[in-house]
């Protein structure tokens, strides 16, 4: 099992107005395809444990997850942002901020957050 990030966030309109459907611009493992179209976002697990039980194995994950929006300009960035927020705020929780400037390799801006995202098994 792993977070449902993109299943969440492809189903709501407000992201996929803004990275598209059929696909939706949103990748794992931190990398996007060379040549995709801004704005998009990727995503990585950066940590993870599962809620360990004496009695019993596991019935719950914990995946601490690293996202981030890469755009043409600051304020699409934070578009997109601000709707990935909001859909998976109401899945898992956001627990922290990171990157916000320009991409040095890439010259796009990014913005990025963090997320804690319980999965039951």
């Amino acid at each position: 099992m792993t977070a449902p990030i993109f299943q969440v966030c492809a189903a709501s309109p407000a992201v996929t107005a803004l990275l598209g459907a059929g696909p939706t611009r949103i990748f794992p493992h931190g990398e996007a395809p060379e040549g995709t179209a801004k704005p998009y976002a990727v995503w990585q697990v950066v940590s993870g444990s599962p809620f360990n039980y004496l009695n019993c194995v596991p019935s719950t994950d914990r995946y601490g997850l690293q996202i981030d929006v890469y755009a043409e300009t600051a304020s699409s960035a934070d578009e997109v942002v601000t709707a990935m927020r909001r859909v998976i705020g109401q899945h898992a929780y956001i627990t922290g901020f990171g990157i916000d400037g320009k991409d040095k390799d890439t010259h796009s801006y990014r913005k990025g957050f963090d997320v804690a995202w319980l999965v039951s098994l």
